[in-house]
Parts: C-alpha cells; sequence; structure tokens
C-alpha cells in the first residue's frame, strides 16, 4: 500500500491558493486514475479516495486539517496502515523552485514549509519522498516585495494555474516510477 498526500488547506476560500499546488495535484490524479469520490475520514482527519495503480493499493489523501497540522493526517495514516515513511509521497507547493517545474526528493529539511515541517516532526524524520511544485516567490513591486506566508495564500493567477497544471502529467509520470507501473 502507498499513500499519496497533497498538502492545502481545506475550504472553498483556499481551493486555488498557491499554498493548495498539492490539493490541485491530488485532484488531477484522482480524475486521471479514476478513483472514485474523495470521503471525510474523520479519524484520519483527512478527505480519502483509494483504489488501485497498476497491482499497488493507493491512497490519495487530502489533510482536512489546515498546512500548518498536515503531519497529524499523516502520522495517523502511516500508524495506522502500518507503514514506513518511504511508502508515502508527499506533494506540496515550494517557493524556492521555480514556476512551472517540479523536484522530486527522497530526503530533505522543510525549508520553511510549515506542512513539511509538521510532517517531519509527527514522523519523527524527514526521509519521505516529496514532489515539490513549484510557484516561484513574490515579485518585488517599486522596491517592496510581499511576504512568503502572504503570497502563498493568495489565489494563482490563471496563467500561473495553467502553468501549475501542465506540469501534473508529468508529475503522474513519477509517480508511475515510484509505484513501479509501467
Amino acid at each position: 500500500m502507498k499513500l499519496i498526500i497533497g498538502l492545502g488547506n481545506p475550504g472553498k476560500n483556499h481551493a486555488i491558493t498557491r499554498h493548495n499546488a498539492g490539493f490541485l495535484c491530488i485532484d488531477y490524479l484522482q480524475k486521471a486514475w479514476h478513483f472514485g469520490t474523495f470521503q471525510l475520514n474523520q479519524k484520519m482527519s483527512g478527505e480519502i479516495s483509494e483504489s488501485n495503480v497498476g497491482k499497488e493499493k493507493v491512497l490519495l489523501v487530502k489533510p482536512d486539517t489546515f498546512m500548518n497540522a498536515s503531519g497529524t493526517t499523516v502520522s495517523q495514516l502511516v500508524h495506522f496502515y502500518k507503514i514506513t515513511p518511504e511508502d508515502i509521497m508527499v506533494i506540496h507547493d515550494d517557493l524556492d523552485i521555480a514556476s512551472g517545474t517540479y523536484k522530486v526528493t527522497s530526503s530533505s529539511r522543510a525549508a520553511g514549509h510549515n506542512g513539511v515541517s509538521d510532517v517531519i516532526e509527527k514522523l519523527g524524520t524527514q526521509d519521505f519522498p516529496r514532489i515539490r511544485l513549484g510557484i516561484g516567490r513574490p515579485v518585488a513591486v517599486s522596491g517592496a516585495c510581499m511576504p512568503s506566508h502572504d503570497f502563498v495564500l493568495q489565489n494563482f493567477s490563471k496563467e500561473e494555474l495553467v502553468t501549475l497544471s501542465a506540469l501534473f502529467p508529468a508529475v503522474k509520470d513519477e509517480l508511475h516510477k515510484w509505484l513501479r507501473v509501467a
């Protein structure tokens, strides 16, 4: 069994914010892989859709906590299903990666991302695979730059959403490699 967890904030007012890049990717995967509708699992503090990808049982997960408490959902699932951190893939936004690009890592620090920091804290390790979706950094206007915490909570522009969504098929291919699906 594998868990693919997209990080984001619940609620319609956060639906297309930069911090919800992970949720948007999970929604794409749910449709692309023809998974069932997401169901809220209050015990696990998340919305879950499950099916198989190839021969592997996969749970797509969107934590029902706010970003800074994402580790609660992840650790509950890891302990309930008795899986190792290597069997989870966390997908999240990353300010340090240019918009329109992504990076796959198997172990790295949180780099200031509070959701990832909480997952690391709750799991007790930073050794779990991640797909980091580039959202870029705020652009300075008249010499001033928007604080990062405000930038990630703003909605994507239409152009940014198109750029982000264009990454999702490649992310799906990366996940196929991770799941060892031909």
